[in-house]
């Protein structure tokens, strides 16, 4: 274990953010924001990328940091652009929806809490949308170092957990045999490791030789954690993501003779990757496990009152319930909640939180394909989260993703990254002529 940390020790460099300070130092910032500012965004953009991870109690640490880097952020002159004015009225309607809803069962506790929670998380993704749609290379790298480095010490608790090598801590890091590391949920878990494993999947594609060998060290690190959260949602959100990188990547290589290193690292991966998961369920509780989880049939999906079924029996009572049943309500009807995040829009908030995520989700994916042709600095890093989003949207619609931290990070992301794109967008040949 020491000399598997000791391996580690580079990367761990890599994802620090003292590591950035120069490059902060060095990035273009408004004239009105001095470098001590920028240090301050960096370090608290790292805190909240590194805190995403830790989410198992409420209030959990992410919740106190993302507040403390609201306030302090604030305060140093945080700006709202035009842009990202579509993104804070779908979000603001959406959870009017919701505080219409709860009306109707104020008299609880828990719909209330979601109802504010839900609000707490919409703000932090318009928060993530301003932050990054100003200097927005140097401040996303420190972003997506704090999930790097929460991803690898949740992956490491998980494996730990679940091999049973963290001693009395072990069986708090398992959920029904299943790995949730520093998760409640390992579905939660196994959904927040796909951004940063494909990020490392897109380091192993083209980085240098070096770094792409660490980073494929830190990715079999986080691909071992991902199987034994035995979530299926997050597997096919990783495979999808990674499809959709790799396609990217191909799509804008500026040359032949790198778009045929992908596909040959690419493959060399994938076969490195059966040889893993083959001796993974050599292992008689890995295999176990796996075969029973890697069908289609779960109990709870089929049947009339299974996941499927649910999803019928809740669009035609959200036909007959303009305003919503509320929040936390929709399994005193059948008996599990809709594990569908637009259904669930529907019956938390009524007709306008449904529309309203809907709309959003729509609205982001169209303008966020539109981005995919602008030639920026971060444009990897944008097919990246691009990727990351389409594969939570599709995920979204077997799975509640309301309350994912990492969701609303990943929307606020996208969002600032485009505005920050819309100049990169102006034909060549406008930007001559007002010149």
């Amino acid at each position: 274990m020491a000399g598997n940390m000791r391996a580690l020790t580079p990367v761990f460099d890599r994802l620090c953010p003292a590591t950035t300070s120069t490059a902060l130092e060095r990035a273009p910032i408004d004239g009105s924001v001095t470098v001590e500012t920028e240090k301050l965004r960096a370090l608290l953009l790292w805190l909240m990328g590194f805190a995403s991870a830790f989410v198992f109690i409420e209030p959990s640490p992410y919740e106190i940091v993302a507040l403390a880097s609201m306030f302090l952020l604030g305060l140093a002159g945080l700006r709202l652009s035009a842009a990202l004015m579509p993104l804070a009225l779908m979000l603001a309607v959406l959870n009017i929806g919701y505080a219409i809803a709860v009306v109707q069962v104020s008299d609880q506790s828990k719909p209330v809490t979601w109802m504010l929670i839900s609000n707490f998380l919409a703000v932090t993704g318009v928060f993530y949308a301003a932050v990054l749609s100003a200097n927005t290379q140097a401040r996303l790298e420190v972003l997506l170092r704090g999930c790097l480095a929460s991803a690898v010490v949740a992956a490491l608790a998980a494996v730990a957990g679940y091999f049973h090598l963290a001693g009395g801590l072990s069986d708090a890091l398992l959920l029904y045999g299943r790995a949730r590391g520093t998760f409640n949920d390992p579905n939660v878990l196994g959904a927040f490791l796909v951004l940063p494993a494909v990020l490392l999947f897109q380091r192993v594609l083209i980085d240098r030789r070096g770094a792409a060998l660490q980073s494929g060290l830190v990715l079999v690190v986080l691909l071992v954690a991902l199987l034994l959260t035995f979530s299926r949602a997050a597997w096919g959100q990783f495979v999808l993501t990674s499809l959709i990188v790799m396609a990217l990547g191909l799509g804008s290589a500026p040359s032949a003779a790198t778009r045929l290193r992908i596909i040959a690292v690419a493959v060399i991966g994938f076969i490195i990757a059966l040889i893993g998961l083959a001796v993974l369920l050599s292992l008689p509780q890995v295999a176990d496990l796996f075969s029973q989880r890697a069908t289609l049939d779960q109990s709870y999906d089929i049947g009339h009152f299974g996941r499927f079924g649910r999803y019928l029996l809740g669009a035609e009572l959200g036909l007959e319930r303009p305003f919503g049943i509320g929040p936390l309500q929709f399994a005193g009807f059948f008996g599990e909640d809709p594990h569908n995040s637009f259904l669930n829009a529907f019956m938390s908030g009524g007709w306008l939180s449904g529309f309203a995520y809907l709309t959003l989700t729509a609205t982001t994916l169209v303008s966020a394909t539109r981005f995919l042709r602008a030639e920026t600095p971060w444009r990897s890093l944008y097919q990246v989260i691009y990727a990351a989003y389409v594969g939570v949207a599709v995920e979204s619609v077997i799975i509640d993703i309301d309350h994912w931290r990492h969701y609303f990070l990943i929307l606020g992301t996208l969002w600032g990254m485009m505005a920050a794109s819309r100049s990169y967008l102006v034909p060549k040949s406008a930007s001559r002529e007002v010149s």
